[in-house]
């Protein structure tokens, strides 16, 4: 992974968009378990940096200087590929996960008198392996340590908490600091070993002593054995002690402290399985009201449940869908139509769907047609049948809201990621790239040419690179911070302060 920063102090905690899309620059870029770019105007401080994982008692040490290099070996073949992305309530973390089943938390560093424009810079704090290969043996099936979503908890106390899922499990893991440790025990030595009980001739009080800071992972609970299929969303709710996780097929509530059971709570899988039309693709809890969630579909719909009408949310509360063009459908209709991501706005108000040339935003009260509909490469639909073949058609984008919820952020190909304001229509396309990661640089806008003469600045839709695609991203809660993940590379870009 890479990480690129941006080393200025954020003067204002309010996002405002209109400033954000033409004024990006490159914070950081961490290679192959770390970040790098960004719109408009994001200053860009590349950090030429491929750190490796860190034993889960390891902190990062302290970089020297802006652009220090921390230079750890990169686990080689395709394992270090970042497959999600997810910052804290607070955004003074920021989770990735990868193929490998690692997970690499970053934390933000304070600002201190001798580096006055250090906040804002994220620094490994913390890597541990979340996940390992397994093997169904009932079904001669591999399970993969693919590490698909990544939740954290709201903090509660010093330590941190988060969610992570393959496949088929989930786990609940604490992250926390130690810096005392314990030493005079009565009944063992320094060294661990237990003393004689016949030369004990005095009580001792073990006292703690300062010791060089450890950041430790443990698993709290592990929640397995309950999904058929894969696992494509988790997500927790907003009364904090419940989650749901979902797979193709059916959406499962789960209390966090228990282990053992979970509620079924969707189940679209027929009697007969060659009746089986759609998939579910995502689900999400709402911010503020406990009984309420939303699941996407391969086809294209939404479906808001009420968990207070019925046990069994089969029947929805509302079903949102756009009716389709005939004039405009062909063979591709229905692929395209899939729903990759959805996600509710902070205010609860509005949610965003993904599919795959365009998103979507849903005004909770109309169901209908979205309000708004952003195309973010509409000029790949020519090229939907090479996309057909190389299986790029099927990939699935993810999108994100801004701290306000005022614009929207959600990937591309070519490292190519697009911004949407929602309230000036505004739209940049940036690129994430190790070329463009120049200190303080800021981020050019790039087009897409369509077809005929082609102009300095824009590059050719026939020379777009499909292998590199950003398909997870990420967004500050409170500030202009934003994390794009490009295969290996984390980009970490933020609002460029003059």
């Amino acid at each position: 992974m890479l990480l690129a920063y941006h080393e200025q102090k954020h003067q204002d905690t309010h996002v405002r968009p209109e400033r954000f899309l033409s004024k990006f620059c490159v914070s950081q870029t961490v290679p192959s378990q770390q970040s790098a770019s960004a719109p408009g105007s994001l200053a860009a401080l590349c950090r030429d940096a491929v750190p490796s994982p860190v034993a889960s008692g390891a902190r990062a040490g302290p970089a020297q200087g802006p652009l220090a290099a921390q230079s750890h070996h990169a686990v080689r073949g395709r394992s270090d590929i970042i497959s999600t992305v997810e910052f804290n309530y607070s955004g003074d973390l920021l989770a990735t996960g990868d193929k490998g089943g690692r997970v690499v938390i970053f934390q933000r560093e304070q600002e201190n008198k001798s580096r006055p424009h250090s906040r804002g810079e994220y620094n490994v704090y913390s890597t541990f392996q979340s996940h390992e290969p397994e093997f169904d043996y009932l079904k001669s099936l591999e399970i993969e340590e693919k590490i698909n979503k990544i939740r954290w908890l709201p903090q509660q106390n010093a330590a941190h908490f988060l969610l992570s899922t393959n496949d088929k499990t989930i786990k609940l893991w604490k992250i926390s600091e130690r810096d005392k440790r314990a030493e005079g025990y009565n009944l063992k030595d320094e060294d661990g070993r237990l003393r004689d009980p016949f030369r004990i001739t005095a009580l001792r009080v073990p006292i703690l002593k300062p010791m060089d800071l450890m950041v430790e992972a443990s698993p709290r609970r592990i929640f397995a054995n309950a999904h058929t299929y894969h696992i494509n969303s988790i997500s927790v709710n907003s009364d904090h002690e419940t989650y749901l996780s979902a797979d193709d097929l059916r959406i499962n509530l789960w209390h966090l402290e228990i282990t053992d059971r979970s509620f079924n709570i969707v189940d679209i899988k027929p009697v007969n399985m060659e009746e089986l039309t759609e998939v579910i693709t995502a689900a999400e809890f709402h911010p503020h009201q406990c009984n309420v969630f939303v699941y996407s579909s391969s086809k294209g719909t939404i479906r808001l449940c009420d968990m207070r009408s019925s046990a069994l949310c089969d029947r929805h509360a509302k079903f949102f869908e756009e009716p389709e063009d005939p004039s405009s459908r062909s063979f591709f209709s229905e692929i395209i139509s899939s729903i990759s991501d959805v996600k509710f706005s902070h205010s609860g108000r509005y949610m965003m769907t993904r599919d795959y040339l365009s998103v979507k935003v849903w005004d909770l009260n109309m169901e209908s047609r979205p309000v708004e509909t952003h195309q973010v490469h509409e000029y790949l639909r020519s090229k939907l049948c090479s996309l057909y073949e190389n299986d790029c058609i099927f990939d699935k984008f993810e999108c994100c809201w801004s701290g306000s919820d005022s614009a929207i952020m959600t990937g591309s190909y070519n490292n190519f990621f697009r911004m949407f304001d929602r309230n000036t229509r505004r739209d940049v396309t940036l690129e994430a790239s190790r070329e463009n990661s120049k200190p303080r640089a800021s981020l050019k806008p790039r087009k897409v040419c369509t077809g005929g003469k082609r102009k300095k600045d824009e590059i050719s839709v026939d020379s777009l690179d499909f292998n590199k695609k950003i398909l997870h991203t990420a967004w500050h809660p409170a500030e202009n911070i934003i994390a794009v993940a490009a295969t290996n590379n984390l980009y970490i870009f933020q609002d460029k302060v003059n």
